[in-house]
């Protein structure tokens, strides 16, 4: 069995970017596994612009963005294992991979962080009749397919789902020559960034029907139209509105799930809302010196976030590790009055009065409210938005001052307040 301090698993952008602090704050026993043949996750696919503002200041494609994470990296010489995965991870930190390399190979980690990832909801959780003809993908496949494959799909799309790689795939779609007819997104609105329905569809006069759903996909060998109805209330679709759309392809975009089976195997506690992770204000889990960060987590709008969240649970992964003694006294946060989760969940009350970032999402679209953060009913933030969305994560970045009043209240409470709530 190998011994590592620090064992990442994934080199997406979350767990480059837990390394490159890891190794900032002084650990040089890194070690990061990752089952493609390149570093970089995700973004390797995402080759549009709008990544890197908030980070670098500047706007990149998704591979640029990786690169510039690849290249500290490697101008930090950390070890990192490609075309390797992990099949395994136990609640005492052990790492169990395979790789063509080095065969089956165990770990004993002194800490780990799950870098993971999210993957797509695939067409059999939603339930949609119809044969099984080709032509149905989901939006991540067919930008893998267009954007490093070079193959295109189809000529006549129909998209479900409003989320980003949807909206996105939309644009990409058509400047590949194909016919998008249009976006049909279950809920009254739309689970992706507004600046991407404006890029994306307004911009190319593709239509957006909210309250609607695929109820059939009509084709045997190959995909030749869909039916489409809108639904009521309680999203029950309403036959009587049901109208055809002629297409050859479907691209499903209908939500992400935290990769988190081998959280699961390691005993790590998971949150009902978010899919990922209970995680305390250092991102570890219920796990002694188990973290988790990025799209695991919970699924993040901008990569910038998820930079950096992982940079902070890579310095934290070495405070554990040095043996940085930590609080066992936590407060929950309660989320309210439309607030549907924040992370993290728990902050721990002890003497580590850093800047902190609240990652939070509303349960529904509300006009003229004030987001507030309240400790013992006092109100410790509040601020004004015209509009908060589902779509849109809500960043509260908390100062050291204000951090130090969180760990001294009884009570977290984070809610909408609005006369209409």
């Amino acid at each position: 069995m190998e011994f590592k301090n620090l064992v990442i698993i994934g080199g997406g952008p979350a767990g480059l970017a837990a390394a490159k602090s890891a190794y900032d704050s002084g650990e040089r026993d890194i070690l990061i596994l990752e089952r493609e043949s390149e570093l970089g996750g995700i973004l390797n696919q995402c080759i549009h612009n709008g990544f890197g503002l908030h980070t670098f200041k500047e706007e990149l494609t998704g591979p640029e963005y990786a690169q510039r994470y690849i290249d500290e990296i490697n101008d930090r010489k950390i070890e990192y294992k490609l075309n390797t995965t992990v099949i395994d991870v136990s609640r005492d930190k052990i790492v169990t991979y395979v790789s063509s390399n080095d065969g089956l190979v165990e770990i004993n980690a002194k800490a780990i962080i799950f870098a993971c990832g999210c993957r797509e909801r695939p067409r059999g959780a939603i339930n949609i009749a119809g044969m099984r003809g080709a032509g149905v993908y989901s939006a991540g496949t067919a930008q893998k397919l267009v954007n490093i494959d070079g193959y295109m799909p189809g000529k006549e799309v129909v998209i479900l789902g409003s989320g980003d790689i949807g909206l996105i795939m939309a644009r990409r779609m058509t400047f590949e020559g194909a016919k998008v007819k249009a976006v049909i997104e279950l809920m009254p609105f739309s689970a992706g960034l507004n600046r991407n329905i404006v890029q994306c569809l307004n911009d190319f006069d593709i239509p957006l029907h909210f309250s609607h759903t695929i109820v059939e996909v009509v084709g045997k060998d190959r995909v030749e139209s869909v039916l489409v109805a809108k639904v009521d209330e309680k999203l029950n679709p309403i036959m009587e509105t049901a109208f055809s759309i002629p297409c050859d392809t479907i691209l499903l975009s209908v939500g992400l799930l935290p990769e988190n089976e081998l959280a699961k195997n390691a005993s790590v506690e998971l949150s009902n809302i978010t899919g990922g992770a209970i995680v305390d204000d250092s991102m570890m889990t219920n796990v002694d010196g188990v973290f988790q960060c990025g799209n695991v987590l919970h699924v993040h709008d901008l990569v910038d976030f998820v930079s950096a969240e992982s940079e902070v649970a890579g310095q934290c992964a070495v405070n554990y590790i040095n043996g940085k003694a930590r609080s066992a006294e936590k407060i929950e946060i309660l989320t309210t009055n439309g607030v549907r989760y924040c992370v993290p969940e728990i902050i721990l009350k002890d003497n580590e009065f850093k800047p902190l970032a609240l990652k939070v999402r509303v349960a529904n679209v509300f006009k003229k409210v004030k987001l507030q953060v309240l400790l013992d009913d006092n109100i410790l933030i509040s601020k004004n938005r015209a509009v908060v969305a589902p779509g849109e994560m809500e960043n509260i970045a908390l100062t050291s001052e204000q951090v130090q009043k969180l760990k001294t209240a009884n009570k977290i409470e984070i809610k909408l307040v609005s006369e209409v709530l």
